[in-house]
């Protein structure tokens, strides 16, 4: 059923790997489309009390593929349309159900992070209730390397995590955090040499007590601490007016040919 990823359900959790090792579990729109696919597929089974997500290949997700970018130019007026005209459901548009579906399931979520969380991978991860990452791993909100913001749904999850003056810092420079840091930031639940075992047993934890009371506990959270569904409107509306013109271009092509680049 799924080419960039699997599913394996056992003992009421699901286990969803990203198998797109060879390319570091890179984003591409099929990507995307199965990742949403998936997440609606678990929002219906009644049977899967937890989730884990994690990359196939040591890697969690490295973020957009740069072939995705090259789609994107090829087709910026239908994206750019896409962008800034949200769905009437206020679900989140094409690039954003990928991650904003994971926040919609009842049950709790936990991401497992190797190697890298970046741009779209950082973005997926923080839209699960609980993170666990290895000491080596490494985040980052990568998206100003291209000369965009980021717009997978992260006004959903940040919010609730960190300090604005933070987010901005880490939106605007795109840089790289380590673990300890990003543990410090409240970037990850917990660091943990083995983060897919760790999540594991988390989820089975999870799954052998009342489905009532974790759902029900998960949902006075969520209640609480509402990051608001305007928030992904707001996302598409300001990548709208910025992918695709001449200074976002001129990132992407002086990225590729690494050069400062040039803005007008």
């Amino acid at each position: 059923m799924y080419e960039r990823l699997t599913i394996e359900i056992k003992d009421h959790v699901a286990e969803v790997m990203l198998n797109r090792p060879e390319k570091k579990n890179a984003l591409d729109t099929q990507f995307f489309d199965e990742l949403a696919a998936a997440g609606e597929s678990l929002k219906g089974n009644k049977d899967v009390r937890a989730v884990v997500i994690y990359g196939a290949g040591g890697c969690f997700c490295a973020g957009i593929d740069t072939s995705a970018l090259m789609e994107f130019a090829a087709t910026i007026d239908q994206v750019r349309a896409m962008l800034a005209t949200p769905p009437e459901n206020g679900r989140g548009n094409r690039f954003q159900r990928p991650t904003v579906v994971w926040q919609e399931l009842q049950v709790p979520v936990i991401a497992a992070i190797e190697g890298v969380a970046f741009g779209g991978g950082i973005q997926l991860a923080l839209a699960a209730d609980f993170r666990f990452m290895a000491p080596s791993a490494k985040m980052s909100i990568m998206e100003a390397k291209w000369g965009i913001i980021p717009d997978m749904g992260i006004t959903q999850s940040l919010p609730q995590l960190m300090r604005a003056d933070q987010a901005k810092e880490l939106i605007m420079t795109g840089r790289v955090v380590e673990a300890d840091e990003a543990l410090s930031l409240g970037l990850t639940t917990w660091i943990s040499d083995d983060p897919i075992t760790a999540a594991r047993a988390m989820a089975a934890n999870l799954a052998a007590r009342s489905p009532e009371a974790v759902q029900g506990s998960k949902a006075l959270v969520d209640q609480v601490w509402p990051a608001g569904s305007e928030g992904l409107a707001l996302e598409g509306k300001l990548q709208s007016k910025i992918i695709g013109y001449p200074n976002q271009m001129e990132t992407v092509t002086a990225q590729m040919q690494k050069r400062a680049p040039v803005y007008k």
